[in-house]
């Protein structure tokens, strides 16, 4: 069977285009809370399990041997703009753990933020490494590989041991088996490892209430999602979605985008997780189907919805500036 359609993209009084996918809401204990479309599909979760990934650099005890901070953290967890703060807290951190830029094995491309590709071509600076939107990811997987001295060659491998340590966490962490998972190359160089919609929802449920875990991991868990909601700038940057909801959430929800469109969401107050995949793979789609989705659960309050209102139901305009149509949930989705 099809995925349900969940997002209606409009143009005037009709229906333009329509985006299909499929949604994952789980507890701690495994049980489903809610669920749309096929969630037992394995599908690549791409960046939205980054906060599952850091969790090694506080476990391993690398956070604390080399005081990384909470800002350092959430930028561990993050797909962020490559504006100067994203940037320079970064080289900052790879040069305290005796590295640099050059360390990193993910590639170099334009910063997602406008303002800041901008302002490298005004001044005529090619992007770098640092300006790879996942390189606070891997300046912690650096980090951990130099306390656990291992070599900082290669981190980015399937068989090097920081590759190894996320794939058993996310085991761990999703209930499942990735032995025989289905797996890519994601843009930034690491291993992908394809997982079922309701393993990754799971996972991001014990991020959310981690009092079944172990209580090292629990202790990691807790600081991520506290690091994340401190520091939402950090995650993504100004104008992206990740960052505009927790703004608004005040440290009631953690979000975090994955491309192709997954979206993940944490929210500690209702002990849940949640994972969404978009077929055709659209950001605006998916976006709006997580705004959807956290409104349907009752985590956004009534001040959180006026300050999301623009998020919730995107209008689209035309080249003069003028409203012509909009994105919203499908009718009849619920």
């Amino acid at each position: 069977m099809s995925n349900p359609v969940l997002v209606e993209v409009t143009r005037g009084d009709g229906v333009e285009s329509r985006h299909r996918g499929s949604i994952a809401v789980f507890d701690k204990s495994g049980k489903s809370i809610a669920a749309w479309g096929d969630i037992t599909r394995p599908v690549l979760p791409r960046s939205a399990v980054k906060p599952l990934q850091a969790l090694p650099l506080i476990e391993t005890g690398a956070a604390e041997k080399f005081a990384i901070s909470d800002a350092e953290l959430a930028l561990a967890c993050s797909s962020h703009n490559s504006e100067p703060e994203h940037v320079d807290q970064i080289a900052a951190w790879l040069r305290r753990i005796g590295l640099s830029e050059a360390n990193l094995e993910c590639g170099p491309h334009r910063p997602m933020d406008e303002q800041a590709s901008d302002a490298l071509v005004r001044n005529g600076i090619q992007p770098t490494r640092l300006h790879n939107n996942c390189s606070g990811k891997h300046a912690g997987f650096l980090t951990t590989a130099v306390h656990l001295n291992e070599p900082t060659a290669g981190y980015a491998s399937a068989g090097h041991p920081v590759q190894a340590r996320l794939r058993r966490t996310l085991e761990e962490m999703g209930d499942c088996d990735l032995s025989a998972a289905p797996e890519g190359i994601d843009g930034c160089g690491i291993p992908v490892i394809a997982m079922p919609l309701s393993a990754i929802a799971l996972a991001l449920a014990r991020m959310a209430d981690p009092s079944g875990l172990d209580p090292a991991r629990a202790i990691a868990a807790r600081r991520i999602v506290a690091a994340m909601t401190t520091h939402p700038h950090l995650i993504a940057g100004r104008h992206r979605f990740d960052t505009t909801v927790m703004q608004a959430a005040r440290g009631a929800i953690a979000v975090k985008t994955g491309a192709e469109g997954v979206h993940a969401a944490i929210l500690p107050k209702l002990g849940l997780g949640v994972a969404l995949k978009i077929d055709d793979g659209t950001r605006r789609a998916a976006e709006v189907t997580m705004a959807g989705v956290l409104r349907h659960l009752g985590a956004l309050d009534d001040y959180m919805t006026g300050k999301l209102k623009e998020t919730l139901e995107p209008g689209i305009l035309n080249a003069a500036g003028e409203p012509v149509g909009g994105i919203r949930m499908a009718k009849g989705w619920v």
